[in-house]
């Protein structure tokens, strides 16, 4: 997830550079709301954690 977010956001940027106005605004956006999905599911796995912990 944060992978692709890294992805759109370069995007972004070399658009932007190039004067793709629209293109880099859409990728900027999609970049944000990967990265906030990706750290939402970040925050929900590390409360919920994968199972609890037992004594041998």
């Amino acid at each position: 997830m944060f992978r692709w977010a890294l992805i759109f956001a370069v995007i972004a940027l070399i658009a932007a550079l190039l004067g793709f106005g629209g293109i880099a605004g859409l990728s900027a956006d999609f970049a944000k709301i990967l990265l906030i999905v990706g750290v939402a599911l970040v925050v929900i796995a590390f409360l919920f954690g994968r199972g609890g912990r037992r004594a041998p």
